[in-house]
């Protein structure tokens, strides 16, 4: 190994696509609408990796791999979630509302409720936008509802990859984890260190 290889989970490498057993995910689905941070969107993979989400939907600027900061904060969860680049945010909601999924906003706005008072349906799109000018308004008035993160704080905003955590893992406490994302013996071979 060189580098920084030994740093790393060695399964990311070792067990091809072929051969990896399939996750459990749940019928959630998140738009990220021109994200500027690729740490922030690397973090997002990670978080989806671990939540157990369906399909990132990479719009606009928004980095999507190869990318090299990306790559640094997703360390490798982008081989295992899956994912689509839409270069227009407008094609990625018209594809979400073919499919039949509710897209709802993740933003502060008049009347929003908060997330923890939201019934979240099943299967969602969630949308987070920019960090600095939030959601695109084009995108806002096509989604079908918006939830706002309660804050008690001045600053009234949370990082983006923070405020994705906070919305995926409530949605998670209400639907419950899959019963079932790796078999065990799956599990062991993949962390083996040949």
């Amino acid at each position: 190994m060189s580098g920084n290889q030994s740093q790393r989970e060695p399964w990311y490498a070792a067990v091809p696509p072929e051969e990896r057993s399939p996750l459990l995910r749940l019928p959630i689905h998140v738009m990220l609408d021109n994200l500027r941070s690729a740490f922030n969107v690397g973090s997002i993979f990670r978080t989806s990796d671990a939540g157990a989400v369906a399909h990132l939907h990479l719009c606009g600027m928004t980095a999507h791999p190869p990318h090299k900061k990306l790559e640094k904060t997703a360390l490798g969860a982008f081989d295992y979630v899956p994912w689509t680049y839409y270069e227009r945010n407008r094609d990625c909601i018209d594809a979400l509302k073919a499919e039949g999924i509710p897209v709802i906003a993740v933003e502060t706005v008049e009347g929003a409720p908060s997330l923890f008072d939201f019934q979240w349906p099943r299967p969602v799109a969630i949308v987070f936008g920019n960090e600095e000018n939030g959601i695109n308004a084009r995108v806002l008035a096509r989604c079908d509802g918006a939830v706002q993160i309660p804050m008690a704080g001045y600053k009234k905003s949370i990082n983006v990859a923070t405020a994705f955590g906070i919305v995926l893992y409530h949605i998670l406490s209400r639907w419950g984890m899959p019963e079932t994302s790796l078999p065990e013996e799956e599990r062991e071979r993949m962390l083996r260190v040949e």
